[in-house]
């Protein structure tokens, strides 16, 4: 699946103007967890300044996780759970596309408990198609479907997927002052 990223921005003149229009050139699709899509859409590391100065942020690897103010806007489609928990699923082939896929994020992943982690951001999150599980700690859990939205506070948390369609989520990551 491909996410059409439209950004706008203001020319020499001042005219609103399109300044690209496409994937974003940091989405990918993993070979290794068929189904999941990684759409990283914007990343800026501190507090926006204006004009815009013609540079794409994902043009270039680095960090999907930003210092305090910072932020990440990105798209994630999460297969059902039934992709992982197939006899041909090879984690050892999956983790490092998740590694490449979102840096910084994927660092924060715990080994002993497949998919929980917990990022120093605030994070907003719609679903935007499908159901999808946010999982809390202690095995917590709340039901999502396509309209809801999550607001996390630094939160522990997983994203299971136990239905038989893909779920998109669209995230913005805002990097946040910790203790």
């Amino acid at each position: 699946m491909t996410f059409r990223r439209v950004v706008t921005a203001k020319n020499k003149d001042g005219k609103s103007v399109v300044v690209s229009d496409g994937a974003s050139p940091r989405e990918v699709a993993l070979k290794h967890t068929p189904g999941f899509v990684s759409a990283p859409i914007w990343s800026i590391s501190g507090v926006p300044s204006l004009p815009h100065d013609g540079r794409d942020p994902m043009a270039s690897e680095g960090t999907l996780l930003q210092p305090a103010g910072g932020s990440t806007f990105l798209v994630v489609t999460f297969p059902p759970d039934a992709v992982m928990t197939s006899p041909d699923f090879r984690p050892e082939l999956a983790g490092p596309e998740h590694f490449a896929a979102a840096p910084g994020i994927a660092e924060t992943f715990e080994m002993d408990n497949p998919g929980m982690h917990t990022t120093p951001t605030l994070d907003y999150g719609v679903v935007v198609s499908g159901r999808i599980t946010l999982e809390l700690d202690d095995g917590a859990t709340v039901d999502l479907k396509a309209g809801d939205t999550v607001v996390q506070h630094g939160a522990r948390h997983a994203w299971r997927n136990p239905n038989d369609e893909p779920a998109t989520v669209a995230f913005v990551l805002i990097g946040a002052e910790t203790p």
